[in-house]
C-alpha cells in the first residue's frame, strides 16, 4: 500500500492484515502513558475542505500517539480564501518537508487525484459521495468485536444510502469479508447502480440482521423535496427500541455520526446496551493508527 483511497477492489488479505494491526494498536489507548515511538520524526498533514469532529481528531490522536508531528490545515483563514489551488496548497505543504496527507474534499475523486500527482501518501478522509474508507475499515473493527467474526454476518446499512459515502465504504468492506448486505432506504435515496439487494421496507431489511449501521440525512447533499418530512422519515425508517426488541434483537446497531436523535435514531438506542457507536469512535484512532504505520513504514516498537 503506498495510499489509502478506498475499500472497492481491496483485496481481502489486506483487509484481514489491517484490521489485525489496528486490533493490536488499540491497547495502546488503554495505556496509561499513550506514547509510542512508531512514527517518531514523521510529519502528518490534515487538510481538511469540510467540517469533522471525529474523523480529523482521531487521525491527530493516531499520529500523536505514535509521535509523529501533525499540523491541521483548514480551507477557512488560509491561502485557498486568496485563490490558491488545492494542487498548489498541496505541493507547498511537501516542500515543508510533509511526509503523508490526509485530506477531506467535497468533491469526489479529489484524494485519488493528489495521490497521483504527490510523492508522499495520501490518506482519503472522505471525499464527496465517494467513500470514507477508515470509517468503513473502523467499522468492520467494531462490528467484529461485538459479534466475533465478520464472514456470514447480516449487515443492513439504513438512510440516506444515496448521499452517503461510508455506506459505499461498508459495503465493500462487508462484502469483501463474506457479509450479506442489504441497502434500506426510501426509494430515492437509494442508488441503483451499486447492484445489491434494496429495500424500502423497514422491518424486511433489518429483521434478523446482525450489525445494523444507521445513517443520517445528508440535507447538505441532498436537492429539494428527497423526502417529504422529516416526521415522515422518522416514522418510516427511524431506528427505535420496539422496532429493534421485535425485528433485530441480536443485532449491534452503529452510526458514523454526526446522529440526529429522534429523526433516524433514538436516544435510547443510542445509549443502549445494543450501541457500539463508542467503540466506533475508539476503534477509529486505532484504524487510523494502522494506516499511518502501514503507509509511513513504522519500524519502532508498538
Amino acid at each position: 500500500m503506498r495510499d489509502f483511497i478506498k475499500l472497492e477492489g481491496m483485496d481481502s488479505s489486506d483487509l484481514k492484515a489491517l484490521i489485525s494491526l489496528a486490533e493490536s494498536l488499540s491497547e495502546i489507548l488503554s495505556r496509561p502513558i499513550k506514547k509510542v515511538p512508531t512514527l517518531r520524526g514523521r510529519a502528518i498533514a490534515n487538510v481538511f475542505f469540510e467540517a469533522s469532529t471525529r474523523t480529523r481528531n482521531s487521525f491527530e490522536l493516531a499520529g500523536k500517539y505514535m509521535s509523529a508531528d501533525v499540523i491541521n490545515f483548514q480551507a477557512s483563514g488560509s491561502s485557498v480564501e486568496k485563490g490558491e489551488t488545492l494542487w498548489d496548497t498541496a505541493r507547498n505543504l511537501t516542500a515543508m518537508g510533509i511526509d503523508a496527507v490526509v485530506i477531506r474534499h467535497q468533491v469526489s475523486g479529489i484524494p485519488g487525484l493528489l495521490a497521483d500527482l504527490l510523492d508522499v501518501p495520501v490518506i482519503n478522509a472522505g471525499d464527496g459521495m465517494h467513500e470514507h474508507p477508515t470509517q468503513g475499515l473502523l467499522d468492520l473493527v467494531a462490528a467484529k468485536a461485538r459479534k466475533g467474526r465478520l464472514e456470514g454476518l447480516k449487515v443492513a446499512i439504513v438512510g440516506d444510502v444515496l448521499h452517503s459515502r461510508v455506506a459505499r465504504s461498508d459495503l465493500w468492506g462487508f462484502q469483501t469479508m463474506g457479509a450479506e448486505v442489504t441497502l434500506v432506504g426510501p426509494p430515492n435515496l437509494l442508488p441503483a447502480e451499486l447492484g445489491v439487494a434494496m429495500t424500502s421496507n423497514l422491518e424486511e431489511g433489518i429483521k434478523g440482521c446482525d450489525v445494523i449501521q444507521v445513517l443520517r440525512l445528508q440535507h447538505e447533499r441532498q436537492k429539494g423535496g428527497s423526502i417529504p418530512s422529516v416526521r415522515e422519515y422518522r416514522a418510516l425508517f427511524g431506528i427505535t427500541g420496539p422496532r429493534l426488541a421485535q425485528w433485530a434483537p441480536d443485532a449491534c446497531v452503529m452510526h458514523p455520526g454526526p446522529q440526529n436523535r429522534g429523526v433516524e435514531i433514538d436516544s435510547d438506542v443510542l445509549d443502549g446496551p445494543q450501541s457500539a457507536v463508542l467503540d466506533q469512535v475508539r476503534y477509529g484512532v486505532a484504524v487510523r493508527m494502522a494506516v499511518l504505520y502501514r503507509l509511513l513504514g513504522g519500524t519502532h516498537d508498538i
